[in-house]
C-alpha cells in the first residue's frame, strides 16, 4: 500500500475573504431610534401648547385634574372683557345656546370645559354654565391652574 501525501484543501494557499466588496445584510437601526425619540420629546413638548389659542389668566385652585376624554375636549372660554368664545371663534351671547346645541348633536359627549378669567364677575361665569346646561352640555369642568391655596391645610393629589 502507498501513502500519498494529500495536498491541503486550498492547494497550500490560505484564500482571504474580501469582506469589504460584499454588501452589509444587517440593518442598523440605532440612528432611526435616535430620531423617533427626538421626534417624541418635540411632540410631548408641543402637545400641551396647542390646545387653546384664547389667553386667559386662569383661577388658581388646588383640585386635580380630569381623566381625559378620548374626544378632542371643546372649551368655552370668557375673555378678561366677558366676550365668551367656543374654542377660538368669538360667539354673541345671545347666539351661545343655539350654537351649542348645535355642537351638541354632532358630539357624542357632554363634556366641556369653562375657562374663565379670573377678573369675570361670578355672576356671568353662572350665566355662561347655565347656557352650557341649556346647549345640551351637562359634565361641565371649570379650568383653573394649579397651585393655588389649599383651604383647611390639605394638599390635593396633583393628578397629572
Amino acid at each position: 500500500m502507498s501513502a500519498h501525501a494529500m495536498p491541503e484543501s486550498g492547494g497550500g494557499r490560505r484564500r482571504r475573504r474580501r469582506s469589504r466588496t460584499q454588501p452589509m445584510s444587517e440593518i442598523n437601526i440605532t440612528p432611526f431610534v435616535d430620531v423617533m425619540l427626538v421626534l417624541l420629546i418635540i411632540f410631548m413638548v408641543a402637545a400641551p401648547l396647542m390646545t387653546v389659542g384664547v389667553p386667559v389668566e386662569l383661577p388658581r385652585t388646588a383640585a386635580a385634574s380630569l381623566p381625559q376624554d378620548r374626544e378632542e375636549p371643546l372649551t368655552v372660554t370668557i375673555t378678561e372683557t366677558g366676550e365668551v368664545m367656543i374654542q377660538t371663534t368669538a360667539v354673541p351671547y345671545d347666539e351661545l345656546v343655539a350654537r351649542l346645541q348645535a355642537v351638541a348633536a354632532e358630539r357624542s359627549g357632554d363634556r366641556i370645559y369653562l375657562r374663565a378669567d379670573g377678573h369675570n364677575a361670578w355672576s356671568r361665569v353662572a350665566e355662561v354654565m347655565g347656557a352650557l346646561n341649556a346647549g345640551g352640555f351637562s359634565n361641565i369642568g371649570l379650568v383653573t391652574d394649579v397651585g393655588g391655596p389649599r383651604l383647611g391645610g390639605v394638599a390635593a393629589d396633583s393628578g397629572g
